[in-house]
Protein backbone atom coordinates (compact mmCIF):
# COMPACT_ATOMS: atom_id res chain seq x y z
CA UNK A 1 0.00 0.00 0.00
CA UNK A 2 2.62 2.19 0.72
CA UNK A 3 4.85 0.98 -2.31
CA UNK A 4 1.35 2.18 -4.37
CA UNK A 5 1.07 5.82 -2.55
CA UNK A 6 4.59 6.40 -3.38
CA UNK A 7 4.29 5.59 -6.69
CA UNK A 8 1.05 7.87 -7.74
CA UNK A 9 2.71 10.73 -5.33
CA UNK A 10 2.82 13.80 -7.73
CA UNK A 11 6.92 14.36 -7.18
CA UNK A 12 7.81 15.94 -10.50
CA UNK A 13 5.26 18.74 -9.68
CA UNK A 14 6.66 18.94 -6.31
CA UNK A 15 9.94 19.53 -7.45
CA UNK A 16 8.32 22.12 -9.62
CA UNK A 17 7.08 23.62 -6.79
CA UNK A 18 10.31 23.74 -4.55
CA UNK A 19 11.92 25.95 -7.43
CA UNK A 20 9.84 28.60 -7.00
CA UNK A 21 9.82 28.11 -3.20
CA UNK A 22 13.53 28.51 -3.21
CA UNK A 23 12.87 32.34 -4.96
CA UNK A 24 10.57 32.75 -1.65
CA UNK A 25 12.94 31.91 0.37
CA UNK A 26 15.28 34.38 -1.01
CA UNK A 27 12.74 37.29 -1.34
CA UNK A 28 12.62 36.50 2.51
CA UNK A 29 16.13 36.66 3.67
CA UNK A 30 16.58 40.19 1.55
CA UNK A 31 13.49 41.56 3.42
CA UNK A 32 14.95 40.71 7.14
CA UNK A 33 18.50 41.79 6.03
CA UNK A 34 17.75 44.83 4.25
CA UNK A 35 14.14 46.04 4.96
CA UNK A 36 13.66 44.47 9.13
CA UNK A 37 17.72 45.23 9.77
CA UNK A 38 18.04 41.75 11.29
CA UNK A 39 21.50 41.30 13.52
CA UNK A 40 22.88 38.74 11.02
CA UNK A 41 24.19 39.04 7.41
CA UNK A 42 22.56 38.25 4.57
CA UNK A 43 24.25 34.84 4.53
CA UNK A 44 22.77 33.79 7.44
CA UNK A 45 19.61 35.02 7.15
CA UNK A 46 19.55 33.31 3.71
CA UNK A 47 20.08 30.02 5.14
CA UNK A 48 17.70 30.37 8.21
CA UNK A 49 15.05 31.49 5.54
CA UNK A 50 15.86 28.71 3.22
CA UNK A 51 15.52 26.00 6.26
CA UNK A 52 12.53 27.20 7.62
CA UNK A 53 11.03 27.73 4.22
CA UNK A 54 11.73 24.36 2.95
CA UNK A 55 10.70 22.54 6.06
CA UNK A 56 6.87 24.72 5.72
CA UNK A 57 7.26 23.92 1.82
CA UNK A 58 7.97 20.31 2.52
CA UNK A 59 4.87 19.88 5.09
CA UNK A 60 2.77 22.24 3.90
CA UNK A 61 2.95 21.15 0.03
CA UNK A 62 3.60 17.81 0.78
CA UNK A 63 0.28 17.31 2.72
CA UNK A 64 -1.82 18.98 0.03
CA UNK A 65 -0.74 16.97 -2.74
CA UNK A 66 -1.11 13.49 -0.96
CA UNK A 67 -4.39 14.67 0.24
CA UNK A 68 -5.58 16.84 -2.57
CA UNK A 69 -3.33 15.42 -5.35
CA UNK A 70 -1.46 17.08 -8.39
CA UNK A 71 -4.92 18.82 -10.44
CA UNK A 72 -7.74 18.69 -7.34
CA UNK A 73 -8.61 22.11 -5.95
CA UNK A 74 -7.94 21.85 -2.20
CA UNK A 75 -10.45 22.46 0.64
CA UNK A 76 -9.07 26.75 1.19
CA UNK A 77 -10.60 26.87 4.74
CA UNK A 78 -9.17 23.35 5.80
CA UNK A 79 -5.69 24.47 3.94
CA UNK A 80 -5.79 27.54 5.55
CA UNK A 81 -6.09 25.44 8.85
CA UNK A 82 -3.11 23.40 7.49
CA UNK A 83 -0.89 26.70 6.94
CA UNK A 84 -1.11 28.13 10.68
CA UNK A 85 -0.55 24.41 12.19
CA UNK A 86 2.23 23.95 10.16
CA UNK A 87 3.48 27.02 10.67
CA UNK A 88 5.05 26.63 14.20
CA UNK A 89 6.81 23.45 13.26
CA UNK A 90 8.35 24.71 10.27
CA UNK A 91 9.49 27.78 12.18
CA UNK A 92 11.10 25.16 14.85
CA UNK A 93 12.56 22.46 12.75
CA UNK A 94 13.32 24.66 10.24
CA UNK A 95 15.17 26.90 13.05
CA UNK A 96 17.28 23.85 14.68
CA UNK A 97 18.43 22.29 11.16
CA UNK A 98 19.47 26.12 10.83
CA UNK A 99 21.16 26.62 13.96
CA UNK A 100 23.04 22.83 12.98
CA UNK A 101 24.59 24.70 9.71
CA UNK A 102 25.66 27.74 11.58
CA UNK A 103 26.79 26.09 14.34
CA UNK A 104 24.86 27.77 16.74
CA UNK A 105 21.30 27.56 18.69
CA UNK A 106 18.69 29.59 17.70
CA UNK A 107 17.05 30.44 20.91
CA UNK A 108 15.26 33.42 20.03
CA UNK A 109 13.25 31.14 16.99
CA UNK A 110 12.10 28.86 20.06
CA UNK A 111 10.41 30.87 22.89
CA UNK A 112 6.69 31.99 21.16
CA UNK A 113 7.41 34.70 23.84
CA UNK A 114 9.81 36.62 22.66
CA UNK A 115 9.77 38.85 20.11
CA UNK A 116 11.84 38.05 17.68
CA UNK A 117 10.25 34.07 17.47
CA UNK A 118 6.87 35.88 17.11
CA UNK A 119 8.11 38.26 14.78
CA UNK A 120 9.92 35.23 12.69
CA UNK A 121 6.25 33.28 13.10
CA UNK A 122 4.62 36.02 11.70
CA UNK A 123 7.33 36.28 8.39
CA UNK A 124 6.70 32.83 8.12
CA UNK A 125 2.43 32.75 8.06
CA UNK A 126 3.34 35.89 5.45
CA UNK A 127 5.35 33.95 3.20
CA UNK A 128 3.12 30.93 3.47
CA UNK A 129 0.32 33.08 2.34
CA UNK A 130 2.02 34.56 -0.17
CA UNK A 131 3.23 31.37 -1.52
CA UNK A 132 0.01 29.49 -1.16
CA UNK A 133 -1.92 32.79 -3.20
CA UNK A 134 0.68 32.41 -5.76
CA UNK A 135 0.35 28.34 -6.33
CA UNK A 136 -3.69 28.57 -6.46
CA UNK A 137 -3.41 31.34 -9.16
CA UNK A 138 -0.51 28.56 -10.96
CA UNK A 139 -2.93 26.56 -10.25
CA UNK A 140 -5.50 28.19 -11.82
CA UNK A 141 -3.39 29.13 -14.87
CA UNK A 142 -2.19 26.00 -15.66
CA UNK A 143 -6.04 24.32 -15.28
CA UNK A 144 -7.17 27.11 -17.77
CA UNK A 145 -4.00 26.28 -20.12
CA UNK A 146 -5.11 22.45 -19.94
CA UNK A 147 -8.49 22.79 -20.57
CA UNK A 148 -7.79 25.23 -23.50
CA UNK A 149 -5.48 22.49 -24.83
CA UNK A 150 -8.34 20.15 -24.31
CA UNK A 151 -10.52 22.02 -26.03
CA UNK A 152 -8.07 22.66 -29.25
CA UNK A 153 -7.64 19.01 -28.79
CA UNK A 154 -11.63 18.27 -29.01
CA UNK A 155 -11.55 20.74 -31.83
CA UNK A 156 -9.16 18.92 -33.53
CA UNK A 157 -10.65 15.88 -33.47
CA UNK A 158 -14.02 17.29 -34.72
CA UNK A 159 -12.28 19.01 -37.66
CA UNK A 160 -10.16 16.17 -38.34
CA UNK A 161 -13.32 13.74 -38.18
CA UNK A 162 -15.56 16.36 -40.57
CA UNK A 163 -12.41 16.06 -42.95
CA UNK A 164 -12.19 12.58 -43.08
CA UNK A 165 -15.69 12.13 -43.69
CA UNK A 166 -15.33 14.88 -46.56
CA UNK A 167 -12.63 13.27 -48.59
CA UNK A 168 -14.71 9.84 -47.90
CA UNK A 169 -18.03 11.67 -49.39
CA UNK A 170 -15.67 12.92 -52.37
CA UNK A 171 -14.15 9.51 -52.90
CA UNK A 172 -17.83 7.74 -53.04
CA UNK A 173 -18.70 10.23 -55.67
CA UNK A 174 -15.59 9.20 -57.67
CA UNK A 175 -15.97 5.52 -57.42
CA UNK A 176 -19.54 4.83 -58.38
CA UNK A 177 -18.83 7.55 -61.48
CA UNK A 178 -15.98 5.11 -62.92
CA UNK A 179 -18.10 1.91 -62.03
CA UNK A 180 -21.53 2.89 -63.67
CA UNK A 181 -19.30 4.07 -66.88
CA UNK A 182 -17.44 0.60 -67.04
CA UNK A 183 -20.82 -1.31 -66.42
CA UNK A 184 -22.43 1.04 -69.17
CA UNK A 185 -19.82 0.22 -71.93
CA UNK A 186 -20.01 -3.36 -70.42
CA UNK A 187 -23.85 -3.78 -70.89
CA UNK A 188 -23.05 -2.64 -74.44
CA UNK A 189 -20.44 -5.02 -75.19
CA UNK A 190 -21.92 -8.38 -74.07
CA UNK A 191 -24.56 -7.55 -77.01
CA UNK A 192 -22.36 -7.42 -79.98
CA UNK A 193 -19.55 -9.27 -78.85
CA UNK A 194 -19.91 -11.59 -76.08
CA UNK A 195 -16.40 -13.01 -75.69
CA UNK A 196 -14.70 -9.71 -75.43
CA UNK A 197 -17.33 -8.54 -73.01
CA UNK A 198 -16.26 -11.96 -71.05
CA UNK A 199 -12.81 -10.94 -71.41
CA UNK A 200 -13.39 -7.70 -70.50
CA UNK A 201 -15.40 -8.85 -67.08
CA UNK A 202 -12.45 -10.93 -66.47
CA UNK A 203 -10.45 -7.22 -66.53
CA UNK A 204 -13.06 -5.67 -64.29
CA UNK A 205 -13.21 -8.24 -61.69
CA UNK A 206 -9.11 -8.20 -61.28
CA UNK A 207 -9.36 -4.07 -61.40
CA UNK A 208 -11.85 -4.22 -58.73
CA UNK A 209 -9.84 -6.87 -56.82
CA UNK A 210 -7.02 -4.45 -56.98
CA UNK A 211 -7.95 -1.62 -55.95
CA UNK A 212 -10.61 -2.49 -53.31
CA UNK A 213 -8.69 -2.14 -50.69
CA UNK A 214 -6.38 0.86 -51.55
CA UNK A 215 -9.80 2.31 -52.18
CA UNK A 216 -10.84 2.83 -49.12
CA UNK A 217 -7.48 3.26 -47.38
CA UNK A 218 -5.85 6.76 -46.45
CA UNK A 219 -3.14 6.91 -49.11
CA UNK A 220 -1.74 4.95 -51.55
CA UNK A 221 1.79 4.18 -53.03
CA UNK A 222 2.63 5.70 -56.80
CA UNK A 223 3.06 2.44 -57.71
CA UNK A 224 -0.17 1.18 -56.31
CA UNK A 225 -1.99 3.81 -57.93
CA UNK A 226 0.30 3.10 -61.55
CA UNK A 227 -0.86 -0.56 -61.08
CA UNK A 228 -4.69 0.84 -60.86
CA UNK A 229 -4.11 3.16 -64.09
CA UNK A 230 -2.84 0.00 -65.72
CA UNK A 231 -5.65 -1.97 -64.90
CA UNK A 232 -8.01 0.36 -65.80
CA UNK A 233 -6.70 1.90 -69.57
CA UNK A 234 -6.67 -2.02 -69.92
CA UNK A 235 -10.03 -2.34 -69.56
CA UNK A 236 -10.73 1.04 -72.00
CA UNK A 237 -8.32 -0.55 -74.35
CA UNK A 238 -10.45 -3.83 -75.08
CA UNK A 239 -13.75 -1.69 -75.26
CA UNK A 240 -11.89 0.93 -77.84
CA UNK A 241 -9.38 -1.62 -79.43
CA UNK A 242 -7.44 0.36 -81.74
CA UNK A 243 -7.97 3.52 -81.27
CA UNK A 244 -6.37 3.55 -77.53
CA UNK A 245 -3.02 3.25 -76.60
CA UNK A 246 -1.54 4.27 -73.78
CA UNK A 247 2.22 4.29 -71.47
CA UNK A 248 3.50 4.54 -67.85
CA UNK A 249 5.89 6.36 -66.99
CA UNK A 250 6.93 6.07 -63.00
CA UNK A 251 10.55 6.65 -62.22
CA UNK A 252 11.92 3.87 -59.53
CA UNK A 253 12.35 6.53 -57.02
CA UNK A 254 9.08 7.54 -56.98
CA UNK A 255 7.08 4.01 -56.61
CA UNK A 256 6.62 4.38 -52.91
CA UNK A 257 5.92 7.63 -52.76
CA UNK A 258 2.45 8.37 -51.26
CA UNK A 259 -0.51 10.03 -52.75
CA UNK A 260 -4.21 10.15 -51.90
CA UNK A 261 -5.89 6.76 -52.96
CA UNK A 262 -7.98 7.17 -57.01
CA UNK A 263 -6.65 10.84 -57.58
CA UNK A 264 -5.41 9.67 -61.19
CA UNK A 265 -8.67 7.61 -61.74
CA UNK A 266 -11.00 10.88 -62.34
CA UNK A 267 -8.21 12.88 -64.83
CA UNK A 268 -7.70 9.01 -66.83
CA UNK A 269 -11.41 8.81 -67.05
CA UNK A 270 -11.91 12.36 -68.39
CA UNK A 271 -9.35 11.83 -70.75
CA UNK A 272 -10.42 9.31 -72.61
CA UNK A 273 -14.53 10.01 -71.51
CA UNK A 274 -13.70 13.93 -73.44
CA UNK A 275 -10.40 13.70 -75.32
CA UNK A 276 -10.16 10.56 -77.14
CA UNK A 277 -13.93 8.54 -77.60
CA UNK A 278 -15.67 11.13 -79.59
CA UNK A 279 -12.39 11.08 -81.91
CA UNK A 280 -12.71 8.88 -84.97
CA UNK A 281 -9.49 7.49 -84.68
CA UNK A 282 -8.92 7.42 -81.10
CA UNK A 283 -5.48 8.58 -79.60
CA UNK A 284 -2.88 8.07 -76.90
CA UNK A 285 -3.07 8.84 -73.09
CA UNK A 286 0.43 9.05 -71.10
CA UNK A 287 -0.11 8.89 -67.32
CA UNK A 288 3.50 9.94 -65.64
CA UNK A 289 4.94 11.49 -62.81
CA UNK A 290 7.53 13.45 -61.51
CA UNK A 291 9.96 16.20 -59.61
CA UNK A 292 9.87 19.42 -60.61
CA UNK A 293 11.31 22.23 -58.01
CA UNK A 294 10.57 20.15 -54.86
CA UNK A 295 7.37 18.95 -55.97
CA UNK A 296 5.70 16.01 -57.49
CA UNK A 297 3.76 16.66 -60.59
CA UNK A 298 1.41 13.91 -61.41
CA UNK A 299 0.23 14.42 -65.63
CA UNK A 300 -2.32 12.69 -67.55
CA UNK A 301 -1.91 14.05 -71.00
CA UNK A 302 -3.97 13.08 -74.19
CA UNK A 303 -4.24 13.36 -77.53
CA UNK A 304 -7.55 14.28 -77.69
CA UNK A 305 -9.52 17.10 -79.18
CA UNK A 306 -8.39 19.17 -76.04
CA UNK A 307 -9.67 21.12 -73.58
CA UNK A 308 -11.39 24.19 -75.71
CA UNK A 309 -13.70 21.27 -77.56
CA UNK A 310 -16.05 21.11 -74.47
CA UNK A 311 -17.05 17.50 -73.22
CA UNK A 312 -17.51 15.02 -75.30
CA UNK A 313 -20.31 13.15 -73.81
CA UNK A 314 -22.64 14.31 -70.55
CA UNK A 315 -21.52 13.28 -67.72
CA UNK A 316 -21.82 14.08 -63.75
CA UNK A 317 -19.58 16.63 -63.72
CA UNK A 318 -17.88 15.15 -60.50
CA UNK A 319 -14.43 14.47 -61.79
CA UNK A 320 -12.05 17.51 -61.52
CA UNK A 321 -14.58 19.19 -59.11
CA UNK A 322 -14.20 16.17 -56.66
CA UNK A 323 -10.19 16.08 -56.87
CA UNK A 324 -9.45 19.72 -56.86
CA UNK A 325 -11.69 19.48 -53.36
CA UNK A 326 -9.72 16.54 -52.18
CA UNK A 327 -6.46 18.43 -52.68
CA UNK A 328 -7.88 21.43 -51.57
CA UNK A 329 -8.89 19.50 -48.01
CA UNK A 330 -6.00 17.33 -47.58
CA UNK A 331 -3.35 20.06 -48.93
CA UNK A 332 -4.62 22.93 -48.18
CA UNK A 333 -3.30 26.04 -50.74
CA UNK A 334 -0.05 23.97 -51.55
CA UNK A 335 -1.74 21.80 -53.76
CA UNK A 336 -3.21 22.46 -57.59
CA UNK A 337 -5.04 20.98 -60.30
CA UNK A 338 -4.53 22.32 -63.87
CA UNK A 339 -5.85 21.29 -67.43
CA UNK A 340 -4.29 23.19 -70.18
CA UNK A 341 -4.00 22.28 -74.01
CA UNK A 342 -1.29 20.02 -75.08
CA UNK A 343 1.48 20.28 -77.56
CA UNK A 344 0.55 19.66 -80.49
CA UNK A 345 -2.83 18.39 -79.81
CA UNK A 346 -4.61 17.58 -76.72
CA UNK A 347 -5.15 17.86 -72.70
CA UNK A 348 -2.60 18.33 -70.38
CA UNK A 349 -4.11 17.27 -66.95
CA UNK A 350 -1.06 18.23 -63.41
CA UNK A 351 -1.59 17.62 -60.25
CA UNK A 352 0.92 19.60 -58.12
CA UNK A 353 1.07 17.99 -54.52
CA UNK A 354 3.71 18.85 -51.86
CA UNK A 355 7.05 16.20 -51.29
Amino acid sequence: MIALKLSTFPFRRMARDFCYTMVFNVACALVVTYVLRGNGSFISSLIISTCIGTTAFLLIDGIRLAIWGEDARPNWPVFALLVFACAPFAQIGGGWLAGKILGYELKALFSFTSPGAISSLVLTLIAAGCATVFFAHREKVMRAEAELAQEKARTETVARQALQAQLQSLQAQIEPHMLFNTLANLQGLIAIDPPRAQHMLDLLIQYLRATLVSSRAGSNTLEQEFAQMDAYLGLMQIRMGERLSYSLDLPPALRAHEVPPMLLQPLVENAIAHGLEPKIEGGHVTVGAALHGGALALTVQDSGRGPAAGPGKKGTHVGLSNTRERLRALYGEHASLTLEPAQPEGALARITLPV
